[in-house]
């Protein structure tokens, strides 16, 4: 009854002028991809619009800008060049809203690209490990076209859907991306303590991936009955699973289960995460849901800053005017765990560049954008500390945030502010 294709006869009803979503992070589909970008002689005006992607964007190339335009609704490495060639662009959306832009017919949908575990006897498919907007995708796009890979994980959750909902799809295994975290440095380590002391036993956590993350988890090894309700996570939780350091007993939401809507990391997480039902992969519009992340008691949200400014402004989705990565979840989890009883909403980053340039400044750099607003910020924390910024005025979160400062830039943007707003 359903019959596998190529690659090259699947993207064939990938027509000019059309929009085309790509299910993001390591579910990339690349066979698809570069399919579709071997077509770039024949296709005007596609719209390749996605989240963060792993793999080579052939698509984004720009010399094919006749071909493809690339619209990032965050910004990946393998696509940040399009912005300043022209064949790019960045859609701002909080994570938590990204699938009702298709569901709204907003930004519609002519076809999906995806990845999925081959089908159970019952011919259900799993979307594995990057669920996000892809659900809403599925729904709203005309047409369909997944890769059936048997190295992606089958995950429980919403990620659920049956073969007949695949319009085509080929049958291509390939491992699929897999991403692996250097050890955290002495700052990172620092971070990480000052963090692990902030978090009480009984805490649901959210944090992204990357060396402070993962230098909490590995403080956390002592802590009691911790849950997991985040965006994303990789590697650093699984140990703390099997200690039963992380149970999810004293959730708000989804008790006694650990929930995300992607996943990235080792070969080790892949495994770990297939067919256990521990993990439960579910939509951003409900992971991210600020009505739901606030139901968990003691919610942790860590997150990180391209530069926050001595009034508690976060810039995290771009360096001056030059678009970086995006908007994400970030501000969907300083929420949810400001309103969290017994919340804590963090921002955690090195107190300057490895080039030595400072990273809390008297101002933001021109054309910097603020994802995190000042009224939002609760917790800085930096190599030097912790500043408490809640309910703080002007003058107090300036001294606050000059403590956590450089030792080396204290003075300056002390000065620097005071000078200018005089």
């Amino acid at each position: 009854m359903y019959q596998s294709v190529s690659a090259a006869e699947a993207v064939k009803v990938i027509k000019s002028n059309d929009r085309v979503y790509v299910q993001a992070a390591a579910a990339t589909p690349q066979i698809l991809i570069d399919a579709m970008s071997d077509r770039h002689e024949e296709l005007k005006n596609v719209e390749v619009c996605h989240l963060h992607t792993e793999g080579s964007a052939p698509y984004a190339n720009p010399k094919y800008s006749d071909s493809f335009h690339v619209n990032s609704f965050f910004i990946g490495k393998n696509v940040r060049h399009t912005i300043k060639a022209g064949n790019g662009s960045y859609t701002p959306v909080f994570l938590s809203e990204l699938p009702l832009l298709f569901k709204r017919n907003i930004i519609p949908l002519d076809v999906a690209l995806i990845q999925v575990s081959p089908p159970d006897r019952h011919g259900y498919c799993s979307l594995g490990v990057s669920v996000e907007a892809t659900l809403a995708a599925i729904d709203n796009a005309k047409t369909v076209i997944a890769q059936i890979n048997t190295y992606m994980p089958r995950t429980h959750g919403d990620g659920i859907i049956h073969i007949s909902e695949l319009d085509i799809f080929v049958e291509h295994n390939t491992p699929i991306f897999t991403h692996i975290f250097p050890e955290p440095n002495a700052i990172e380590i620092k971070i990480g303590d000052y963090i692990a002391e902030m978090i009480e036993d009984g805490s649901t956590l959210q944090m992204g991936i990357g060396n402070i993350p993962n230098a909490v988890l590995s403080r956390l090894g002592n802590h009691k009955n911790l849950g997991l309700h985040t965006e994303m996570f990789s590697d650093g939780v699984i140990d703390l699973i099997l200690k039963d350091v992380i149970n999810g007993n004293n959730k708000g939401v989804n008790p006694g289960r650990a929930m995300a809507t992607f996943l990235m990391g080792s070969q080790r997480l892949y495994d770990y995460v297939d067919d256990n039902p521990f993990i439960e992969m579910k939509a951003s519009d409900f992971v991210n849901d600020v009505s739901m992340i606030k139901q968990n008691p003691k919610m942790i949200a860590i997150n990180s800053a391209i530069e926050i400014d001595l009034t508690g402004q976060v810039c995290a989705d771009s360096i001056g005017t030059h678009m970086y990565s995006g908007v994400g979840g970030q501000m969907d989890y300083m929420r949810g765990a400001s309103l969290s009883d017994g919340g804590k909403a963090i921002i955690a980053l090195p107190s300057q560049t490895n080039k030595g340039v400072s990273r809390i400044v008297p101002f933001l750099n021109k054309g910097a954008g603020v994802v995190t607003t000042r009224a939002h910020m609760h917790y800085v924390v930096t190599e030097y500390g912790v500043a408490n910024l809640y309910g703080k005025t002007i003058k107090q979160r300036v001294n606050e945030l000059v403590k956590i400062a450089h030792p080396n830039h204290r003075e300056s943007i002390a000065k620097t502010f005071f000078d200018e707003i005089r």
